[in-house]
């Protein structure tokens, strides 16, 4: 995955696209099209089936949400 692909794999809570978005300063369409392309490179479904994936593998950091 790339970098920005991590920043957006997990959600920050309520409207966690639209929350990303702002952070990142991109659509949340385009956080919904990251978010797609990931689900689609891993094989999940759902936002819940990235999270248990990130929380598997350990991905998120306390600080910044991105893998160390």
């Amino acid at each position: 995955m790339s970098r920005r692909e991590y920043e957006v794999l997990l959600p920050r809570g309520r409207n966690a696209a639209k929350n990303i978005a702002k952070i990142l300063e991109i659509s949340p369409k385009t956080v919904d099209t990251y978010r797609a392309n990931i689900m689609r490179k891993l094989e999940i479904d759902g936002i819940a089936g990235l999270v248990r994936f990130a929380i598997q593998r350990n991905l998120q950091t306390a600080d910044n949400g991105l893998p160390n």
